[in-house]
């Protein structure tokens, strides 16, 4: 019989495989449209799912909260 992979992650170990913070994850989740669903509490997501959101560039497209320099 084939395992499947349907283990949904924190949003402690997106951060951790993106390389991202904590609250990136949660603001890309609310404002970017990075897939995740909410488990009560807790944000969860596939990492399969985000993997795809990255490849198409759902991150690139996140403007920084970074000021220009002048």
């Amino acid at each position: 019989m084939a395992e499947t992979n349907d283990r949904r992650l924190s949003a402690d170990e997106i951060c951790r495989h993106l390389g991202v913070s904590k609250d990136t994850v949660y603001k890309w989740i609310d404002k970017h449209g990075m897939p995740a669903h909410r488990m009560g509490r807790l944000w969860k997501s596939k990492k399969e799912q985000v993997d795809a959101w990255v490849e198409v560039g759902g991150a690139a497209s996140v403007i920084t909260d970074e000021k220009p320099d002048k």
